[in-house]
Protein backbone atom coordinates (compact mmCIF):
# COMPACT_ATOMS: atom_id res chain seq x y z
CA UNK A 1 0.00 0.00 0.00
CA UNK A 2 1.12 3.74 -0.98
CA UNK A 3 -0.02 7.35 -0.74
CA UNK A 4 -1.20 8.74 -3.24
CA UNK A 5 -2.35 12.19 -2.35
CA UNK A 6 -3.33 14.46 0.84
CA UNK A 7 -6.03 16.29 0.62
CA UNK A 8 -6.37 19.76 3.60
CA UNK A 9 -10.56 20.47 3.54
CA UNK A 10 -10.94 23.59 5.68
CA UNK A 11 -14.63 23.31 6.95
CA UNK A 12 -16.33 26.72 8.08
CA UNK A 13 -18.83 25.15 10.68
CA UNK A 14 -21.31 28.26 11.02
CA UNK A 15 -19.30 29.96 14.27
CA UNK A 16 -15.88 28.23 13.32
CA UNK A 17 -13.35 26.42 10.59
CA UNK A 18 -12.14 23.00 11.34
CA UNK A 19 -9.37 21.66 9.47
CA UNK A 20 -9.71 17.83 7.79
CA UNK A 21 -7.02 16.29 6.01
CA UNK A 22 -7.87 13.24 4.14
CA UNK A 23 -5.26 10.63 3.00
CA UNK A 24 -5.58 8.62 0.00
CA UNK A 25 -4.01 5.32 -0.92
CA UNK A 26 -3.38 3.30 -3.92
CA UNK A 27 -5.73 0.50 -2.82
CA UNK A 28 -8.44 2.74 -2.18
CA UNK A 29 -8.39 2.98 1.17
CA UNK A 30 -8.69 6.36 2.92
CA UNK A 31 -8.59 8.06 5.82
CA UNK A 32 -9.09 11.01 7.86
CA UNK A 33 -7.35 13.56 10.31
CA UNK A 34 -7.97 16.82 12.08
CA UNK A 35 -5.62 19.61 13.34
CA UNK A 36 -6.11 21.64 16.21
CA UNK A 37 -4.55 25.07 15.60
CA UNK A 38 -7.72 27.05 15.87
CA UNK A 39 -7.58 30.45 13.69
CA UNK A 40 -4.41 29.54 12.12
CA UNK A 41 -5.94 26.53 9.54
CA UNK A 42 -4.19 28.34 6.37
CA UNK A 43 -0.83 27.16 8.12
CA UNK A 44 -1.37 24.32 8.60
CA UNK A 45 -2.59 23.72 5.12
CA UNK A 46 0.59 25.41 4.07
CA UNK A 47 2.61 22.66 5.87
CA UNK A 48 0.61 19.98 4.96
CA UNK A 49 1.37 21.33 1.17
CA UNK A 50 5.29 21.51 2.05
CA UNK A 51 5.05 17.77 3.50
CA UNK A 52 2.65 16.19 0.94
CA UNK A 53 5.55 15.48 -1.70
CA UNK A 54 7.71 13.69 0.97
CA UNK A 55 4.75 11.65 1.47
CA UNK A 56 4.13 10.31 -1.92
CA UNK A 57 4.41 7.01 -2.58
CA UNK A 58 5.50 5.72 1.31
CA UNK A 59 4.08 3.10 2.89
CA UNK A 60 1.06 4.52 5.12
CA UNK A 61 1.98 1.87 7.78
CA UNK A 62 5.25 3.59 8.67
CA UNK A 63 3.56 5.83 11.25
CA UNK A 64 6.72 6.26 13.18
CA UNK A 65 8.82 7.07 10.71
CA UNK A 66 6.69 8.98 8.91
CA UNK A 67 5.84 11.14 11.94
CA UNK A 68 9.98 11.63 12.23
CA UNK A 69 10.44 12.41 8.80
CA UNK A 70 7.55 15.33 9.02
CA UNK A 71 8.70 16.19 12.51
CA UNK A 72 12.48 16.49 11.55
CA UNK A 73 12.62 16.79 8.17
CA UNK A 74 12.74 20.64 7.72
CA UNK A 75 15.53 20.63 9.91
CA UNK A 76 13.65 23.37 12.45
CA UNK A 77 12.21 21.42 15.34
CA UNK A 78 8.33 21.41 14.16
CA UNK A 79 6.34 23.40 16.67
CA UNK A 80 2.97 24.37 16.69
CA UNK A 81 1.96 24.91 13.53
CA UNK A 82 3.65 22.42 12.23
CA UNK A 83 2.94 19.74 14.48
CA UNK A 84 -0.90 20.43 14.13
CA UNK A 85 -0.22 20.13 10.42
CA UNK A 86 1.57 16.69 11.15
CA UNK A 87 -0.86 15.51 14.07
CA UNK A 88 -3.45 15.92 11.16
CA UNK A 89 -2.00 13.36 8.94
CA UNK A 90 -0.93 11.01 11.75
CA UNK A 91 -4.31 10.43 12.82
CA UNK A 92 -5.34 9.74 9.08
CA UNK A 93 -2.78 7.18 8.77
CA UNK A 94 -3.59 5.80 11.82
CA UNK A 95 -7.23 5.47 10.59
CA UNK A 96 -5.98 3.96 7.65
CA UNK A 97 -4.28 1.08 9.22
CA UNK A 98 -7.54 0.40 11.02
CA UNK A 99 -9.44 -0.07 8.01
CA UNK A 100 -6.66 -1.81 5.94
CA UNK A 101 -6.44 -4.66 9.32
CA UNK A 102 -10.33 -4.10 9.52
CA UNK A 103 -9.85 -3.27 13.35
CA UNK A 104 -10.54 -0.42 15.39
CA UNK A 105 -7.60 1.93 15.91
CA UNK A 106 -7.74 1.08 20.01
CA UNK A 107 -6.75 -1.87 19.28
CA UNK A 108 -4.32 -0.72 17.30
CA UNK A 109 -3.04 0.64 20.81
CA UNK A 110 -2.71 -2.07 22.89
CA UNK A 111 -6.59 -3.03 23.10
CA UNK A 112 -9.44 -2.11 25.55
CA UNK A 113 -8.79 -0.62 28.91
CA UNK A 114 -11.92 0.49 29.74
CA UNK A 115 -15.99 0.17 28.29
CA UNK A 116 -16.46 3.53 28.48
CA UNK A 117 -14.74 7.18 29.01
CA UNK A 118 -16.74 9.98 30.52
CA UNK A 119 -16.48 13.63 29.16
CA UNK A 120 -17.40 16.96 30.49
CA UNK A 121 -19.48 19.21 28.05
CA UNK A 122 -18.83 23.30 27.83
CA UNK A 123 -21.75 25.00 29.66
CA UNK A 124 -22.46 28.58 28.48
CA UNK A 125 -22.28 31.08 31.09
CA UNK A 126 -24.08 34.50 30.19
CA UNK A 127 -25.05 34.95 33.97
CA UNK A 128 -24.61 33.22 36.92
CA UNK A 129 -28.14 32.35 37.06
CA UNK A 130 -28.07 31.26 33.49
CA UNK A 131 -24.88 29.40 34.16
CA UNK A 132 -26.97 26.95 36.16
CA UNK A 133 -29.75 26.94 34.37
CA UNK A 134 -27.65 25.13 31.66
CA UNK A 135 -25.54 23.02 33.97
CA UNK A 136 -28.90 21.49 35.09
CA UNK A 137 -30.46 20.90 31.35
CA UNK A 138 -27.07 19.25 31.00
CA UNK A 139 -26.84 17.14 33.92
CA UNK A 140 -30.86 15.84 33.45
CA UNK A 141 -29.43 14.87 29.86
CA UNK A 142 -26.93 12.41 31.98
CA UNK A 143 -23.75 13.92 31.67
CA UNK A 144 -21.80 13.67 34.80
CA UNK A 145 -19.73 16.83 34.74
CA UNK A 146 -19.93 20.63 33.68
CA UNK A 147 -17.41 23.15 32.45
CA UNK A 148 -17.37 26.42 32.27
CA UNK A 149 -14.49 29.32 32.48
CA UNK A 150 -13.14 32.57 33.47
CA UNK A 151 -15.32 35.09 33.58
CA UNK A 152 -14.53 38.40 31.38
CA UNK A 153 -16.96 41.42 31.05
CA UNK A 154 -17.66 42.90 27.33
CA UNK A 155 -14.27 42.08 26.13
CA UNK A 156 -12.48 43.27 29.85
CA UNK A 157 -10.62 40.72 31.92
CA UNK A 158 -9.95 42.35 35.34
CA UNK A 159 -8.19 39.61 37.53
CA UNK A 160 -10.02 40.35 40.85
CA UNK A 161 -13.33 40.93 39.56
CA UNK A 162 -13.14 37.20 37.69
CA UNK A 163 -12.29 35.93 40.81
CA UNK A 164 -15.02 37.06 42.89
CA UNK A 165 -17.30 36.40 39.83
CA UNK A 166 -15.84 32.36 39.46
CA UNK A 167 -16.37 32.14 43.72
CA UNK A 168 -20.20 33.16 43.14
CA UNK A 169 -20.24 30.62 39.94
CA UNK A 170 -18.68 27.71 42.29
CA UNK A 171 -21.06 28.59 45.10
CA UNK A 172 -24.24 28.50 42.63
CA UNK A 173 -23.44 25.28 40.73
CA UNK A 174 -22.69 23.32 44.51
CA UNK A 175 -25.78 24.49 45.94
CA UNK A 176 -27.69 23.47 42.12
CA UNK A 177 -26.26 20.31 41.79
CA UNK A 178 -25.36 18.98 44.81
CA UNK A 179 -21.89 16.78 45.26
CA UNK A 180 -22.02 14.36 42.83
CA UNK A 181 -21.44 16.37 39.97
CA UNK A 182 -17.83 16.74 38.59
CA UNK A 183 -17.07 20.70 38.28
CA UNK A 184 -14.00 21.68 35.99
CA UNK A 185 -13.21 24.99 35.25
CA UNK A 186 -10.71 26.82 32.60
CA UNK A 187 -8.67 29.89 33.37
CA UNK A 188 -7.75 29.66 30.05
CA UNK A 189 -4.00 30.99 30.63
CA UNK A 190 -5.80 34.08 31.92
CA UNK A 191 -4.20 35.32 34.74
CA UNK A 192 -0.42 35.01 36.66
CA UNK A 193 0.53 33.01 39.73
CA UNK A 194 -0.34 34.65 41.54
CA UNK A 195 -4.05 35.95 40.92
CA UNK A 196 -4.33 31.45 39.93
CA UNK A 197 -3.31 30.73 43.55
CA UNK A 198 -5.92 33.47 44.83
CA UNK A 199 -8.49 31.99 42.49
CA UNK A 200 -7.45 28.62 43.63
CA UNK A 201 -7.64 29.20 47.37
CA UNK A 202 -11.60 31.23 46.87
CA UNK A 203 -13.15 27.96 45.18
CA UNK A 204 -10.86 24.90 46.92
CA UNK A 205 -14.38 24.16 49.42
CA UNK A 206 -16.24 23.31 46.28
CA UNK A 207 -14.06 21.05 45.69
CA UNK A 208 -13.05 21.45 41.40
CA UNK A 209 -12.11 18.35 39.66
CA UNK A 210 -9.10 20.34 38.35
CA UNK A 211 -8.50 24.19 37.52
CA UNK A 212 -7.34 24.09 34.19
CA UNK A 213 -4.35 26.30 32.63
CA UNK A 214 -3.53 28.55 35.86
CA UNK A 215 -0.83 30.83 34.14
CA UNK A 216 0.44 31.11 30.45
CA UNK A 217 2.46 28.09 28.61
CA UNK A 218 5.36 29.75 27.88
CA UNK A 219 7.30 29.37 31.00
CA UNK A 220 6.65 26.31 33.31
CA UNK A 221 8.70 27.06 35.84
CA UNK A 222 6.47 29.32 37.43
CA UNK A 223 4.10 26.54 37.52
CA UNK A 224 5.84 25.32 40.88
CA UNK A 225 5.00 28.22 42.35
CA UNK A 226 1.03 27.57 41.77
CA UNK A 227 1.43 24.03 42.44
CA UNK A 228 2.84 25.01 45.96
CA UNK A 229 -0.21 26.68 46.91
CA UNK A 230 -3.16 25.20 45.02
CA UNK A 231 -5.25 23.04 47.03
CA UNK A 232 -7.22 21.71 44.25
CA UNK A 233 -6.15 19.38 40.97
CA UNK A 234 -4.13 21.22 37.96
CA UNK A 235 -4.82 20.49 34.41
CA UNK A 236 -2.20 21.68 31.46
CA UNK A 237 -0.91 21.07 28.64
CA UNK A 238 -3.44 21.92 25.34
CA UNK A 239 -0.99 24.13 23.76
CA UNK A 240 2.00 22.09 24.27
CA UNK A 241 3.08 20.95 21.19
CA UNK A 242 5.62 17.55 21.59
CA UNK A 243 6.60 15.29 23.90
CA UNK A 244 9.66 17.93 24.81
CA UNK A 245 7.03 20.48 25.65
CA UNK A 246 5.69 18.06 28.28
CA UNK A 247 8.85 16.99 29.96
CA UNK A 248 8.77 19.26 32.46
CA UNK A 249 5.05 19.10 33.68
CA UNK A 250 5.48 15.78 33.58
CA UNK A 251 8.57 14.72 35.24
CA UNK A 252 8.43 17.41 38.48
CA UNK A 253 4.58 16.47 38.37
CA UNK A 254 3.52 19.71 38.74
CA UNK A 255 -0.18 18.54 36.84
CA UNK A 256 -2.10 16.13 37.97
CA UNK A 257 -4.12 16.13 34.31
CA UNK A 258 -2.77 16.00 31.23
CA UNK A 259 -4.20 18.33 29.36
CA UNK A 260 -2.76 16.66 25.37
CA UNK A 261 -4.12 17.52 22.24
CA UNK A 262 -4.20 15.24 19.44
CA UNK A 263 -4.71 17.83 16.60
CA UNK A 264 -1.47 19.61 17.86
CA UNK A 265 1.00 17.39 19.66
CA UNK A 266 1.81 15.78 16.63
CA UNK A 267 -1.18 13.10 16.46
CA UNK A 268 -1.81 9.45 17.78
CA UNK A 269 2.13 8.56 17.58
CA UNK A 270 3.03 11.18 19.80
CA UNK A 271 0.48 11.55 22.03
CA UNK A 272 0.67 7.77 22.91
CA UNK A 273 4.13 8.38 24.08
CA UNK A 274 3.13 11.38 26.33
CA UNK A 275 0.38 9.36 28.08
CA UNK A 276 2.59 6.60 28.41
CA UNK A 277 5.16 8.79 30.17
CA UNK A 278 2.16 10.33 32.19
CA UNK A 279 1.59 6.66 33.77
CA UNK A 280 4.54 6.58 35.69
CA UNK A 281 3.44 9.53 37.15
CA UNK A 282 0.10 8.96 37.81
CA UNK A 283 -0.78 11.84 36.24
CA UNK A 284 -4.29 10.81 34.36
CA UNK A 285 -5.79 12.24 30.74
CA UNK A 286 -7.53 14.70 30.24
CA UNK A 287 -7.71 15.14 26.42
CA UNK A 288 -8.08 19.04 25.25
CA UNK A 289 -11.11 18.56 22.39
CA UNK A 290 -12.61 21.89 21.58
CA UNK A 291 -12.68 20.33 17.99
CA UNK A 292 -15.05 18.38 15.40
CA UNK A 293 -15.87 14.71 15.08
CA UNK A 294 -12.74 13.58 13.89
CA UNK A 295 -10.63 15.00 16.91
CA UNK A 296 -13.11 13.48 18.97
CA UNK A 297 -12.42 9.98 17.62
CA UNK A 298 -9.13 10.31 17.83
CA UNK A 299 -9.22 11.13 21.72
CA UNK A 300 -11.74 8.57 22.35
CA UNK A 301 -9.57 5.68 20.47
CA UNK A 302 -6.40 6.92 22.70
CA UNK A 303 -8.46 6.93 26.29
CA UNK A 304 -10.07 3.31 25.99
CA UNK A 305 -6.45 2.26 25.04
CA UNK A 306 -4.94 4.06 27.99
CA UNK A 307 -4.67 2.67 31.44
CA UNK A 308 -5.30 6.20 33.21
CA UNK A 309 -7.72 8.40 32.12
CA UNK A 310 -9.94 11.01 34.07
CA UNK A 311 -12.38 12.69 31.79
CA UNK A 312 -12.42 13.19 28.02
CA UNK A 313 -13.43 17.15 26.93
CA UNK A 314 -16.87 16.60 24.57
CA UNK A 315 -18.33 20.56 23.69
CA UNK A 316 -21.22 19.21 22.72
CA UNK A 317 -22.68 15.17 21.52
CA UNK A 318 -21.62 13.80 19.17
CA UNK A 319 -24.14 13.75 15.95
CA UNK A 320 -25.07 17.06 16.87
CA UNK A 321 -22.85 19.34 14.19
CA UNK A 322 -21.44 18.67 11.23
CA UNK A 323 -23.68 15.71 10.38
CA UNK A 324 -23.52 16.00 6.78
CA UNK A 325 -19.63 16.03 6.82
CA UNK A 326 -19.14 13.53 9.32
CA UNK A 327 -22.39 11.93 9.36
CA UNK A 328 -21.10 8.63 11.51
CA UNK A 329 -19.93 9.58 14.88
CA UNK A 330 -18.56 7.66 17.56
CA UNK A 331 -21.37 6.88 20.11
CA UNK A 332 -22.33 8.63 23.49
CA UNK A 333 -25.04 7.58 26.12
CA UNK A 334 -25.48 9.61 29.29
CA UNK A 335 -22.10 11.29 29.77
CA UNK A 336 -20.12 8.84 27.88
CA UNK A 337 -18.33 7.92 25.35
CA UNK A 338 -18.42 4.52 23.51
CA UNK A 339 -16.09 2.17 21.60
CA UNK A 340 -16.75 2.33 18.00
CA UNK A 341 -16.92 -1.31 16.26
CA UNK A 342 -16.28 0.16 12.85
CA UNK A 343 -12.40 -0.06 11.52
CA UNK A 344 -9.89 2.46 11.67
CA UNK A 345 -11.46 5.56 13.36
CA UNK A 346 -14.95 4.30 13.68
CA UNK A 347 -16.40 7.30 11.46
CA UNK A 348 -17.63 8.13 8.31
CA UNK A 349 -16.24 11.62 6.42
CA UNK A 350 -18.01 12.77 3.13
CA UNK A 351 -15.66 14.79 1.07
CA UNK A 352 -18.06 15.91 -1.19
CA UNK A 353 -20.08 17.27 1.59
CA UNK A 354 -16.88 19.24 3.24
CA UNK A 355 -16.27 20.94 0.05
CA UNK A 356 -19.47 22.57 0.49
CA UNK A 357 -18.53 24.53 2.83
CA UNK A 358 -15.16 26.34 2.50
CA UNK A 359 -12.98 27.82 4.70
CA UNK A 360 -14.05 31.60 6.07
CA UNK A 361 -11.59 34.18 7.57
CA UNK A 362 -12.49 34.34 11.30
CA UNK A 363 -10.04 35.16 14.05
CA UNK A 364 -10.47 34.57 17.70
CA UNK A 365 -11.28 37.00 20.66
CA UNK A 366 -9.19 39.57 21.96
CA UNK A 367 -9.31 40.76 25.46
CA UNK A 368 -7.81 43.78 27.46
CA UNK A 369 -7.05 45.00 30.40
CA UNK A 370 -9.23 48.03 31.92
CA UNK A 371 -5.95 50.28 30.73
CA UNK A 372 -6.34 48.64 27.22
CA UNK A 373 -2.75 46.65 28.01
CA UNK A 374 -3.55 42.83 26.07
CA UNK A 375 -4.40 39.79 28.08
CA UNK A 376 -4.49 36.06 26.77
CA UNK A 377 -7.99 35.43 25.53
Amino acid sequence: MKITNIECLPVWGGARNFFFVVVDTDEGISGVGEGGLTGRELAMQGVVEHLKPHLIGQDPFRTEHLWQLMSRGGFFPAQNIATSAISAIDIALWDIKGKALNRPVYDLLGGLCRDKVVCYPHVQRPSVEELVENAQKHVEEGWKFVRWGLHEFGGILEPTASIKEATREFAALRKALGDSVELCFDIHTRLDPADSIRLGRAVADFDPFFLEDPIRAESMQSLRLVRQHMQSPIAVGEQFASKWEFRQVIEEELMDFCRIDLGICGGLTEAKKVAGWCETHYIKLATHNPLGPVSTAACLHLNLASPLVGVQEQPRRPGTSLTDVIPVQVPWEAGYLLPPTAPGLGIVFDREAARKYPFQMRELPRLSRLDGSFTNW
